[in-house]
């Protein structure tokens, strides 16, 4: 997570407002994640949130925001945005809403994680309370596939520093066990069918990569101290269990370089066509995969 300032975000998302005209909703449709609020703390579910600029704080009533493309170029293709923040904020425009209307424009329908922050001043949650949270996303997209017109096996998780930690988790590692009384949101499976873990930060928990572990894209630029060296070992992992993995290490860009809108490095300007070609050659964009025969 980076700071952005206003004027630049403004820009950014005034570059982006066309394709808020052509989405299948006036706005993006806000969903609590539990009818009555996170089990065990049904009681903060009414505390507002505080949000200014480009963060949110305060988030007690978990939910996601869904951004629909219209249904004339959706691809069936599904991500659910897990937003960074060091886990004492939620970076919910250019790691979140941001990317939700970028993804929309290309076909793709996109759900941002407002996830409870362990971290936060005052917190009364854990690690484990976030890991719910974005699996439980993962869950109420994929039982609501029909009603918003993807694929329940087209469903994928993409992560930004401290949602990249948890995007890895939820892809890689055992769920947390449900909460309170299971319902039939519960009862579907929380792996993700893809994942893309961009700077993702050093927190995981127990894995175990296999040859059918989700197919994974990594993006981190070298001269990032913290997020680059998480990335690297899960492309290690992935390797040695001859999985499906592509990584984009850039020379140089620091930490939180987004969707490309505030460096002056042209290769992470073009980062986002890489998230689209990947996509693509997996035949996650309406169009077959290619087929690739190694030599």
């Amino acid at each position: 997570m980076r700071k952005r300032s206003f004027m630049r975000h403004l820009a950014f998302a005034v570059a982006l407002s066309f394709s808020a005209a052509v989405m299948a909703q006036d706005k993006p449709v806000r969903t609590p994640l539990w009818a009555h609020g996170a089990p065990g703390f049904e009681d903060r579910a009414g505390i507002p949130e505080l949000a200014e600029d480009y963060w949110t704080k305060r988030v007690n009533d978990p939910s996601i925001t869904a951004f629909l493309p219209p249904r004339a170029n959706a691809t069936g293709t599904a991500i659910v945005l897990v937003p960074g923040g060091g886990h004492r904020l939620l970076v919910t425009t250019t790691e979140g809403d941001d990317v939700g209307r970028w993804l929309a424009h290309r076909g793709v329908a996109a759900f941002v994680v407002r996830y409870r922050l362990f971290r936060e001043e005052g917190s009364p949650y854990t690690l484990e309370d976030a890991r719910a949270d974005v699996e439980r996303a993962m869950r109420t997209v994929r039982a609501r596939a029909g009603d918003y017109g993807i694929d329940p096996h087209r469903i994928g998780v993409w992560g930004f520093s401290a949602g990249g930690e948890l995007a890895r988790m939820v892809a890689l590692s055992p769920p947390v066990p449900p909460r309170g009384h299971p319902d039939a949101i519960d009862a579907m499976s929380e792996k993700p069918d893809f994942a893309i873990l961009e700077f993702p930060g050093p927190l995981h928990a127990g894995e175990r990569v296999t040859a059918d572990s989700p197919p994974m894209l990594l993006g981190a630029a070298n001269d990032d101290a913290c997020c680059s060296g998480p990335a690297v070992d899960v492309l290690d992992a992935y390797r040695r269990a001859h999985a499906s993995v592509e990584m984009h290490l850039y020379a140089a860009g620091g930490h939180a370089f987004n969707l490309g809108e505030d460096t002056p490095l042209v290769s992470l300007q073009h980062w986002p066509d890489r998230v689209l070609d990947w996509l693509s050659d997996r035949g996650l964009l309406g169009r077959p995969a290619p087929v690739f025969t190694p030599k």
